[in-house]
């Protein structure tokens, strides 16, 4: 059986069935009422009831079109709460894509008391997983390398396993996956249902296919990825400037009518909103918690002009349709590329020009890749507008309201008491009318300061906020135990020291207070291990994945080279290496411990 679907349907047709009509469980359309969701895409239409039927499924499908609540819902739907073993796993190609699938399970089954999902994936210790598994998970959510760890060690026992999805497969062929996949594949009872999902159909995913899934449901999704081509879409990379204080500057130097700031949660909307009001902005939150006569009282005031700017969640913003909104503004990156297009499409209409702009995180640049790959489109970095160009909006607006204020009139009692006050005190009228403008301001500086160090600081950038920079330790007597090697990951790959740490010491079997000095530089890192390093331990760490990455080890011979300085100021500044919370402990013997479980395969920390 093969359908072929549209992703997507307008923001304004009802048409089709809604999720009350597919026999979804009650607690399952408790959850999708609570965050507002009452109308499938065709996507989910065409794959919830197969699913719900316990049929395979064979879903050709890009990133971002609604897949994940077309396989969570229908699998919730089915799940029994009583037994906690696991009844259900994804394999996914990534941690940032594991995480996202384990996230939407959880908030599909909100209203299913005791159930667990757990998340699994290389670059994270093994102890907190293991202890999840003990305490019993129905759902499991992992990267073939450690599920497949998992499975060989006996601490995921899969007896119980009534589904198994495959989501992105072509991405896990890719990246050298598939043998693992394939594995883990012939470990499930034969009487498990499969749902498998690609972009693309090479010759080894259809071979998987054939093989392993029973007349399949196939299922063509034709993805909603294009935008207008009137809307201009930039970037800004999140550096040194928080978040708040780069979109402040934005709008303060941005000409713009009505705009849509979206965020990830409902939290946000009222946190982001309120702090904008504080700064003098018309702004109101909108969320799927706002009641039905607050919303449209909102949109209103968004249409008559009374407000300028609303802070919203995509829930909220279904069907929103206000033409006077020429910018979008997304605050937090958009985890599916569907998202992104209904957000942007916000603005543009009706043949007007608009403005998209979207907040990256160094964490996030493998979502703005995928925006522009599925759109096939670039997205265009952008600069935060300088110092000096919002101080002149600044002084142009304060002039503003002192013509307006002269042109409402009404002065002459206020020209009264200036012109007494002069004559009391000696003082030249243009002095009080410095001080009243001074009273005026209130508080808040009237100009930004354009001090050339603070320049300086801010085009550089600085650590995201929670993070320090690391500093230089004295090499140390332990330190002759031990050598250097280079990995060929480093900041412009948004690696942490955490991120290597959890890697190295999960992979290598090493302790990781045995992990000596880290130092992330632009393009690769140098970190110092335990001398006499096996040789298949070396070999395996070569292939191990860290942010996308393949380590590459290899041993440094000779000094550390000196640092170099990075001609691209919008990245975060190299930090110097790695305090003594990561250097060998004292007394403790440096050696790697010998493997129990030799590494068959390579396994990628995300």
């Amino acid at each position: 059986m093969s359908i072929d679907s549209p992703a997507s349907a307008p923001d304004s047709q009802v048409a089709g069935p809604r999720f009350r009509d597919l026999a979804l469980s009650e607690p399952v359309l408790k959850a999708l009422e609570a965050v507002g969701y009452e109308i499938p895409t065709p996507i989910q239409a065409s794959i919830i009831p197969h699913v719900l039927a316990g049929k395979d499924v064979l879903g050709q499908a890009q990133t971002g079109t609604g897949k994940t609540a077309a396989f969570a819902l229908p699998l919730l739907s089915r799940m029994a709460i009583g037994p906690k073993t696991p009844q259900v796993l994804v394999l996914a190609p990534t941690r940032e894509l594991a995480i996202q699938v384990a996230e939407a399970f959880q908030k599909y089954a909100a209203e299913m008391p005791g159930f667990h999902v757990l998340p699994i994936y290389g670059g994270q210790s093994y102890e907190p997983q293991l202890r999840a598994l003990r305490r019993g998970v129905h759902v499991v959510v992992g990267t073939p390398g450690r599920v497949m760890d998992h499975i060989k060690r006996g601490t995921l026992k899969l007896d119980a396993l009534t589904s198994l999805v495959l989501d992105e497969a072509d991405e896990m062929l890719r990246m050298g996956f598939i043998d693992d996949v394939e594995w883990i594949l012939q470990q499930t009872p034969a009487s498990r249902q499969v749902a498998l999902f690609s972009a693309t159909m090479p010759a080894q995913i259809r071979r998987i296919a054939q093989k392993h899934l029973k007349s399949p449901a196939e299922i063509h999704i034709r993805a909603k990825t294009t935008t207008a081509t009137n809307i201009r879409q930039r970037y800004w990379l999140v550096s040194g400037v928080h978040k708040l204080d780069a979109l402040t500057r934005i709008l303060e130097a941005e000409s713009f009518d009505g705009m849509i700031v979206f965020t990830r949660t409902k939290i946000a909307t009222v946190e982001v909103a309120e702090r904008l009001a504080a700064r003098g902005f018309a702004v109101a939150p909108l969320s799927g918690d706002v009641e039905q006569r607050m919303r449209e009282r909102t949109i209103s005031q968004l249409k008559d002009g009374t407000i300028d700017i609303v802070v919203a969640t995509d829930v909220a913003a279904r069907g929103l349709d206000v033409e006077r909104i020429s910018h979008v503004f997304n605050y937090d990156i958009p985890t599916d590329t569907e998202s992104y297009v209904h957000r942007i499409g916000r603005t543009g209409r009706a043949g007007r020009s608009g403005e998209a702009i979207l907040f990256v995180t160094p964490r996030e640049r493998h979502l703005l890749r995928n925006i522009e790959r599925a759109t096939r489109q670039t997205i265009e970095a952008m600069q935060l507008p300088s110092a000096e160009s919002v101080n002149v909006q600044r002084i142009t607006k304060f002039k503003q309201r002192i013509t307006e204020t002269l042109a409402a009139g009404e002065l002459d009692m206020f020209r009264g008491v200036i012109e007494a006050y002069e004559q009391e005190h000696d003082v030249p009228a243009l002095e009080i009318a410095a001080a009243l403008a001074k009273m005026a301001q209130g508080e808040s500086p009237l100009l930004l300061p354009n001090q050339p160090e603070a320049a300086a600081a801010e085009d550089r950038g600085r650590p995201d906020r929670g993070e320090r920079p690391e500093r230089k330790r004295p090499r140390s007597e332990a330190d002759a135990d031990m050598e250097t090697f280079r990995i060929e990951v480093g900041h412009i790959h948004g690696v942490q020291p955490g991120n290597i740490v959890g890697a190295i010491a999960n992979e290598a079997q090493l302790d990781s207070q045995n992990i000596g000095r880290i130092d992330i530089r632009n393009d690769h890192s140098l970190i110092d291990l335990p001398k006499g390093m096996p040789k298949d331990t070396f070999h395996h760490l070569q292939k191990v994945w860290v942010s996308g990455r393949q380590l590459q080890i290899s041993r440094l011979h000779g000094p550390r080279p000196e640092r170099v300085e990075r001609p691209d100021h919008s990245r975060r500044p190299d930090r110097s290496e790695k305090p003594a919370k990561h250097s060998p402990r004292e007394g403790k013997p440096l050696s790697f411990k010998k493997s129990k479980h030799p590494h068959k395969s390579p396994k990628k920390a995300r």
